[in-house]
């Protein structure tokens, strides 16, 4: 059972729900530390002043805002105490919307809501209001000392919680695009709708798998059984330019046909 990270509720309304919020993702990374290779001590990092070179207690830090200019503002705890308060435990329902008009870059982290005490009633009322709406909850929210803006939705039997960037967060993708010049033909087109075609199927999870993360691992489980570790043999490079589009797309929908024919056969 994970930790609660916050405590509060939902105001719906008239309707007030008590929950507690979990995180609903988990990072599955290997991590590292550093050490030392001779005799695998840990590196250790010291604050150290860059001006006096003295090492500055944790307790005597303060924060700083540098300009492009060069100029430094520093900030003490009565500046931050005169900003906006961000320690509210009431979740504002903004307004409702339909989740389909979210683009997903606006999304940053997940978590799951659990009613609390007498919650139970009205968190399934919310849920289901929701569901057969077809609507999720706006709201603005206050976690880690900092105001999000929020989604609610319903998945299944619970409600989760997305933390939303803010607009301005998001950059101006119109850098990436190619330049106007880069058209395609009308065959190009139908062959990547065919290849698209011949891949389209319900999107399964469970059918995917980091495959970095598990080599790793055998990596270093070798490691600490001390034997030699499998070395696997690379594939052939792939072409570093596809020039004929059509009849590349032709292949690759082929191969597609058979594949999907040898999975069911």
């Amino acid at each position: 059972m994970p930790r609660s990270i916050w405590k509060g509720a939902v105001s719906f309304g008239l309707v007030t729900i008590p929950v507690r919020v979990y995180g609903a993702t988990e990072t599955k990374d290997i991590s590292f530390r550093q050490i030392h290779p001779a005799d695998g001590g840990r590196i250790r990092y010291k604050r150290v002043c860059e001006v006096c070179g003295e090492e500055i207690p944790y307790a005597e830090i303060a924060k700083g805002y540098e300009t492009a200019d060069g100029r430094m503002a520093v900030l003490t705890d009565e500046d931050f105490a005169d900003l906006p308060s961000a320690e509210g435990k009431t979740v504002d329902v903004v307004q409702f919307v339909e989740v389909g008009q979210i683009d997903p870059m606006y999304y940053e982290k997940t978590y799951v809501l659990e009613a609390d005490g007498s919650g139970a009633k009205p968190y399934v009322l919310l849920r289901r209001a929701l569901a057969d709406s077809g609507k999720a909850a706006v709201v603005r929210v206050a976690l880690r000392a900092r105001e999000s803006l929020a989604l609610i939705r319903p998945l299944g039997d619970v409600l989760v919680l997305h933390t939303m960037l803010w607009p301005d967060e998001l950059r101006d993708l119109g850098f990436a695009a190619p330049e106007a010049d880069s058209k395609v033909s009308k065959a190009e087109v139908d062959m990547a709708k065919m290849f698209i075609d011949q891949l389209s199927a319900d999107f399964d999870p469970s059918e995917f798998t980091d495959t970095y993360r598990e080599a790793l691992e055998k990596v270093v489980e070798a490691r600490l059984e001390g034997v030699e570790i499998p070395v696997e043999e690379e594939g052939a490079p792939r072409p570093a330019e596809v020039v004929d589009l059509v009849a590349a797309l032709r292949a690759s929908v082929e191969a597609a046909k058979k594949r999907r024919e040898a999975e069911a056969s």
